[in-house]
């Protein structure tokens, strides 16, 4: 397959597009600079040159394509309204340039808020409290006969690179010379290594029927108190409950509960995690260097 990624020099986007290639798709990378541009073609990967406000680049890129992965988002949370306004628009030009077709078209999302109490599966749908569109989107898309899915991410998708909430946390930690969680820290994230979550991007592109909500989870259930521990060991700092201003704007995620099933997909798609967990990332040492 011919398949289109934004993103594609991102933390995820990188891996899905070098798992794509090995198992011998050929890939368009979208790059905004000359940088990202070189790095995808060492890995082997064409380049269509522009950003996700060039939606021309985006319809041509589809156009020309068997399918879209989207990885792409801008992660900065000062202007996350706008951003996902963006990211939606986004997704409205690259699944119309696929409508009338049978084209695959991937985007993201994320596993966080889903629900409360329990694990969430890929049957729960995000609430009204999220500003994020791409799942409205993809619904959109579906609507009109487009072949839309949804890859939900884990709200920590680790490995080398990772510039994401646990980054986010270590800083904190730095910051206020204490690793905290709030309350009793029962509340849990759940967690997938970035190599894994290639797999399933690359399993869905070519399997997924269209309609479907994926689970990027290989930890369903880690408890936030037990990653405070392991961000105290690795900054050799006092692990301590703390009320949910110590965490300032990033409170709602710190005190998330966001345990989610992945086992409807990996019988779906027959994805099966094989990468380092959580914990075992954070033992080797590379976020605290």
């Amino acid at each position: 397959m011919r398949i289109f990624v934004t993103g594609a020099t991102g933390f995820v986007g990188s891996a899905v597009v070098r798992e794509l290639i090995a198992h011998g798709h050929r890939i368009t990378g979208l790059s905004r600079s000359d940088a990202g541009a070189e790095q995808l073609r060492a890995v082997g990967a064409d380049v269509a040159r522009g950003t996700l406000d060039d939606l021309d680049v985006l319809a041509r890129g589809a156009a020309d394509s068997d399918g879209v992965i989207h990885t792409a988002f801008n992660h900065d949370f000062s202007r996350f309204v706008e951003n996902s306004r963006q990211d939606r628009r986004a997704i409205e030009v690259l699944g119309g340039a696929l409508e009338g077709t049978t084209k695959p078209i991937l985007v993201t999302s994320g596993t966080a808020m889903l629900a409360r109490g329990r694990l969430a599966t890929e049957q729960d749908r995000p609430g009204g409290g999220s500003p994020r569109m791409s799942e409205p989107a993809a619904d959109d898309l579906a609507a009109r006969g487009v072949r839309a899915s949804v890859v939900r991410l884990a709200p920590t998708t680790h490995g080398v690179g990772d510039h994401g909430f646990v980054p986010i946390l270590i800083g904190l930690a730095r910051e206020k010379g204490v690793a905290a969680y709030i309350g009793e820290g029962l509340n849990h994230w759940s967690a997938v290594h970035r190599l894994d979550a290639a797999v399933l991007y690359r399993l869905a592109i070519e399997r997924g029927a269209g309609g479907e909500r994926y689970h990027a989870v290989a930890e369903e259930v880690v408890p936030f108190k037990a990653i405070a521990e392991a961000i105290g060991k690795g900054l050799d700092l006092p692990v301590e409950s703390r009320p949910a201003e110590h965490f300032d704007w990033f409170a709602m995620f710190a005190g998330m509960d966001a345990a989610t099933s992945s086992e409807w997909t990996r019988e779906t798609l027959g994805w099966t995690p094989t990468g380092p967990t959580l914990a075992e990332d954070l033992e080797a040492g590379g976020y605290f260097s």
